[in-house]
């Protein structure tokens, strides 16, 4: 049974007219799951599941109010009453769970990228959100008159789909922000200068939405601080917040932090593992202690629902959200309420599946949660395996992710399955990321998957490098390939040692290791395994010098985490390279070179090179069973198919372990291309 914080986690509570069944909520995220801009199936399905979990009351994504804030035909937007029925289907869904849900709507302002629908971003100011970014169009007076009338419409609209609530967006440096923050609003008429007359376009935002759903709760989401110097501070957005409250019945306050901006800022707004757990609890706490009886929703790292659960028995906040642990697992609520919290699939905070994908224009997905976005068809799915040829004995080769997930998922599917790793422990790469400063919740993925397997009834053999002879005698009918990678080690004749990553680590692992000197770091691929070994270097007092023949530092992170990365390296003393290779070595210096660069340059008091370059696939034992005319099915999965990420290999192993290869049915057809 759930303990005494969870029980009162999962209790009733009042939001405005409303009788929550909990004190949870998934906040709004972002999915790209959207065409022209309405939503569609796959929103139906994806919150419908999250209504199935057992959450209280689910708040949609930011739907944008006006043409010039959609960006792309991904987002979400309701700018005439076609888009109702597509609404009114995401309502009934949600509703039929026993959950309620809320419309957040806003726009978007200056960061509305019109690059794919040819419209200019609006803003308070001509300022861009960052560096290379469009200068926005600062609106006229019409364009304000505009915008409110469109709020005004979008909450109407909202209303006549079904939806329980409105959210009006303030925050997160969108458009009202961009008129409330003196960082971004420049003006010298009636929308800008003082605060009141930078709360204006706020105001009026707020009196058309009650006007236009005069019956439904209407809350407010503010960033309680920009983290950006001139920009709104805790206390300048109490005063908004204390002003706006007396002037209008907000339902309560939703309270987030950050900035659209081109900084550290934007980091903070998703969190990764590198901050730690709850690293902005303290400022839902400030709201409360201002305003005890106005409802405060508190979000951002909030990792499992006992942590969670303890801000409300703290007092800090009345409702908690939690957005990317229900992208992992959509049923975590009904878990705790059954007494299975052990069996919650726990978010990493990785940011690759969900916001890494965003950033790039794809649908969300999640690495421990391969799901995502085709809750419909896998569930379609599941039922129909294993399929007419019924169950098989299947090999899976590797205790990584790929093979811990393809294990599983053979189990879930009826299959018959053995699981064989060389080495004496489940995990694989990702046991080893997990013992780096900064990405032990990557352990997590490694804990939920073996668990899993262990319950599921897989027969588990550690320790034992199995041979191509003992494949062919055990008769297995399918053999899942899920060897992984191996690093790279390029020699450096004459010059200084060079290991490699997995040497880095095992270095790092032990406390009393102090490097000496300059270490230069080779990163080809700009990934965390480079950034995060650096990272660490520098923290043990190395003078580091980040080396990559890319044009960018660490460039296949997603911006949302490395804005802070890079303050981190700064902070730390590191020195990035790009566009740089190595030329040359000696024994105590490294020269680099570039097309760009000009003159060679030469990092002396060198006393280690690791070289994160290119993995090599661990593919031995699929080359050997490639090669013979008979023998079982082979499927290659994770980085024995190619080096990637732990996102490829989780995915890849599920597919595998579930389908074994085989599409013959419609509802099999249907999860291969919904992703």
């Amino acid at each position: 049974m759930p303990d005494e914080k969870l029980r009162t986690l999962l209790s009733p509570v009042q939001l405005g007219s409303l009788q929550l069944p909990n004190r949870v909520f998934v906040p709004g995220h972002t999915t790209n799951f959207g065409r022209n801009n309405v939503p569609t199936q796959r929103h139906v399905a994806y919150h419908e599941e999250r209504a199935k979990g057992g959450v209280g009351l689910i708040i949609t994504e930011a739907i944008r109010v006006h043409p010039t804030s959609a960006g792309r035909s991904i987002s979400l937007g309701s700018f005439d009453d076609s888009s109702i029925p597509a609404y009114a289907r995401v309502t009934e869904a949600v509703h039929a769970h026993g959950a309620h849900l809320f419309a957040q709507i806003m726009h978007a302002g200056r960061q509305a990228n019109g690059d794919a629908t040819r419209t200019a971003a609006w803003s308070s100011s001509p300022v861009p959100w960052a560096a290379g970014a469009h200068v926005p169009h600062a609106m006229g007076r019409r364009d304000i008159a505009v915008v409110v009338a469109a709020f005004a419409a979008a909450a109407r609209r909202m209303r006549q789909a079904g939806f329980d609530g409105l959210e009006v967006h303030a925050g997160h440096g969108h458009l009202l922000q961009q008129f409330l923050s003196p960082h971004t609003n420049t003006r010298d008429d009636a929308y800008g200068g003082g605060l009141d007359n930078r709360m204006r376009l706020t105001r009026e935002v707020l009196a058309a939405v009650l006007a236009a759903a005069p019956e439904l709760p209407v809350g407010l989401r503010v960033s309680a601080d920009e983290f950006l110097p001139g920009g709104l501070d805790p206390a300048a957005v109490l005063e908004i917040v204390g002003k706006l409250r007396t002037e209008y019945p907000l339902a309560y306050v939703h309270v987030s932090h950050s900035a659209y901006h081109g900084s550290c800022s934007l980091a903070t707004q998703m969190a990764d593992m590198s901050f730690g757990h709850a690293p902005f609890r303290y400022h839902a706490a400030l709201f409360k202690r201002e305003f005890p009886d106005l409802p405060v929703l508190a979000v951002c790292r909030l990792d499992s629902l006992p942590e969670a659960a303890e801000l409300i028995a703290a007092g800090e906040a009345d409702l908690v959200g939690l957005a990317r642990p229900h992208i992992a697992d959509p049923h975590l609520v009904r878990k705790a309420a059954e007494g299975r919290q052990h069996e919650v699939r726990a978010c990493l905070a990785c940011n690759q599946g969900c916001i890494g994908r965003l950033e790039t224009n794809l649908p969300i997905s999640c690495v421990v949660n391969p799901e995502v976005g085709a809750e419909r068809e896998w569930s379609e799915a599941w039922p129909e395996l294993p399929g007419p040829a019924g169950p098989h004995r299947v090999l899976v080769v590797g205790g990584g992710p790929a093979g811990l997930e393809a294990a599983l998922a053979g189990r879930r599917a009826g299959h018959e399955v053995t699981l064989v790793e060389a080495r004496g422990q489940l995990g694989g790469q990702v046991e080893l990321a997990a013992r780096v400063l900064g990405r032990q919740r990557f352990g997590l993925l490694t804990r939920d998957l073996a668990r899993g397997v262990q319950a599921a009834g897989v027969s588990v053999r550690l320790g034992h490098r199995i041979s191509v002879e003992e494949v062919l005698a055990s008769d297995y009918q399918d053999v899942i390939l899920a060897t992984g990678s191996r690093p790279a080690r390029r020699p450096l004749p004459g010059g200084p040692p060079v290991i490699d990553l997995w040497q880095a680590v095992d270095k790092l692992a032990d406390p009393a290791f102090r490097p000496s000197g300059a270490v230069v770091v080779l990163d080809d691929e700009g990934t965390w395994a480079a950034a995060s070994v650096a990272e660490n270097l520098a923290r043990r007092g190395a003078r580091v010098h980040l080396v990559s023949p890319t044009a960018g530092v660490s460039a296949r992170i997603t911006t949302y985490s490395r804005m802070a990365l890079l303050k981190r390296f700064a902070d730390l003393g590191i020195v990035a390279h790009p566009l740089r290779t190595v030329r040359g070595a000696g024994a105590s210096a490294v020269t680099l070179t570039g097309a760009l660069a000009g003159e060679d340059l030469n990092i002396g008091g060198v006393s280690m090179v690791v070289d994160a370059g290119s993995a090599h696939a661990d593919d031995e034992l699929y080359r050997k069973l490639d090669a013979l005319p008979d023998g079982p099915r082979i499927h290659l999965v994770g980085d024995a198919n190619a080096p990637r990420t732990a996102f490829e290999a989780v995915y890849e192993g599920r597919m595998a372990g579930a389908f074994l290869g085989s599409y013959d049915t419609a509802s099999a057809h249907r999860v291969l291309y919904a992703h």
